[in-house]
């Protein structure tokens, strides 16, 4: 478990510090990871549609499509918390809509 959890943590900062969070395939790659459980990363479905709701402000066409399908899986509150965390960062400046 806790193997899981530094190969998850290595994982994001080397999506993360790679791409300064600039990067729609970054944030998409994390919306993935998140969704799946790639990478040692727990399946987070709130963390997922951040990410991809991200990785679409950036124009991804995939994030679209992979947020909505995700959405289908989720509660309203989920995604609303899903967006509060994404317009948190944006409003904390450690992201920028494209």
């Amino acid at each position: 478990m806790a193997n899981s959890l530094k190969s998850a943590q290595f994982l994001m900062e080397s999506r993360l510090s790679d791409t300064g969070w600039e990067s729609a395939e970054a944030c998409f790659d994390l919306g993935v990871a998140y969704s799946c459980g790639t990478g040692g990363m727990p399946v987070d479905l709130i963390e997922a549609h951040k990410w991809f709701n991200l990785a679409a402000l950036r124009g991804s066409e995939e994030g679209q499509a992979m947020r909505a399908e995700i959405a289908e899986e989720m509660t309203a509150r989920e995604i609303a918390e899903a967006q509060r965390q994404a317009r948190a960062l944006l409003a904390a400046g450690q992201l920028r809509a494209a």
